[in-house]
């Protein structure tokens, strides 16, 4: 059937191709969705892609009248990200390259700023109260009082030498300050709030968490694009009582605009590695990443919001209980947030530090320490994952 789709695209029969395409593209979902996602046979990601292109192509050279609107955007953006997140990368990412063409080609068919428009415009230039609000650094934010004798210890700037010497070198997790300040995400015209993310994101379809945690049953994923998670999760205009978190996604592979406002820290270099994995976390008040551990060095920086951190050495792991499968092998059995000293009763003499992560700071969480995370206010941070 995708031969004859091929067939038909190639020889200009578009129509015939978008009819031909949908069929193989849903054939190819089951096969994505059977079974665990580590042993789909890479094949299928590449059908699903290849599928996901041709499909968007034939979208825009069917239905677009004079100018592409903002309706066929939307939904020829939301095949090219279906196929980004479900498909893998083939043809030098050809996916990546019609999202920004598809980007291009949309811009440029709009002739005029409306009103609204230019409103974005200029918040994004002047963070106006109402945005202020949404972030607060204090009020509306949980309280948690941090024990002195645990905090975990503040550094400005240290230098490469400093911070391999005193902290990478001796598995010390440490809060970096200071190392944000130029970060355009954090300040200036450029500095991310809500409607700097829509303006930059809100079309675009991403994986949220659904529940509690992801160690809960009753734990699920939807695929929705970043204004209907706004919506529904953060400004919670539905009043839906489960939470929704957009965690560890590599959002800034698939969104480059957002890529730009970000800056990898110099203390990568340190690693035996070039590769940094870069991940986005966002999320309304309360979202939960339970105790767990990575097998990366890990640089958690606070773009806005605050975050609830506890951390555990390595010489504590059997007090933690990890679970004994291997899909939750790095992750305790243990809720910290209300233990059960008789099922875990070495819990009780493990120690640990802790610290609120605020804004414009940068947390070093040595590679393997176990660590519980927690929003308490609405929150974005980024992780940076080096070896």
């Amino acid at each position: 059937m995708f031969n004859d789709c091929c067939t038909a695209f190639y020889i200009g029969d578009f129509v015939s191709a978008k009819e031909l395409c949908k069929p193989v593209l849903d054939y190819t979902w089951e096969k994505l969705n059977t079974g665990y996602w580590k042993d789909v046979d890479v094949n299928w990601r590449y059908m699903y892609t290849l599928g996901s292109a041709v499909l968007s192509i034939c979208k825009y050279i069917t239905e677009t009248k004079s100018d592409m609107d903002e309706d066929l955007y939307r939904d020829i953006t939301k095949t090219i990200d279906t196929g980004i997140l479900m498909g893998a990368p083939v043809f030098d990412n050809v996916l990546d390259q019609l999202m920004h063409a598809f980007s291009d080609l949309y811009k440029n068919s709009v002739k005029s700023v409306t009103v609204n428009k230019r409103k974005l415009i200029e918040e994004d230039k002047h963070i106006d109260e109402k945005t202020k609000k949404a972030f607060p650094s204090a009020a509306g934010s949980e309280k948690i009082i941090i024990n002195s004798d645990k905090e975990i210890k503040r550094c400005y700037r240290p230098s490469l030498e400093t911070f391999k010497h005193q902290y990478l070198d001796n598995h010390t997790a440490v809060i970096l300050t200071g190392l944000m300040d130029h970060w355009p995400a954090v300040n200036g015209s450029k500095s991310w709030s809500l409607d700097r993310i829509r303006s930059l994101a809100g079309h675009r379809l991403v994986p949220v968490e659904i529940g509690s945690k992801y160690t809960e049953e009753n734990w699920t994923q939807s695929l929705m694009t970043v204004n209907e998670f706004i919506e529904k999760f953060i400004n919670n205009s539905s009043g839906c009582t489960s939470t929704g978190y957009l965690a560890q996604h590599q959002l800034f592979d698939q969104i480059p605009e957002m890529r730009e406002d970000i800056i990898i820290p110099d203390y990568c270099c340190l690693g035996s590695e070039d590769e940094v994995d870069i991940n986005a976390w966002f999320g309304p008040q309360g979202t939960v990443s339970p105790l767990h551990q990575d097998p990366k060095e890990n640089f958690l920086t606070q773009v806005f919001g605050e975050k609830y951190i506890r951390l555990y050495t390595t010489d504590f792991t059997k007090h933690v209980y990890p679970h004994e499968t291997m899909l939750l092998k790095n992750t305790s059995q243990v809720d910290i947030e209300n233990p059960d000293f008789k099922r875990f009763p070495l819990f009780r003499n493990a120690s640990y530090s802790e610290c609120i992560l605020k804004a414009g700071e940068m947390l070093y969480i040595p590679k393997e320490h176990w660590h519980f995370v927690k929003s308490l206010s609405v929150s974005f941070s980024v992780s940076f994952w080096w070896k």
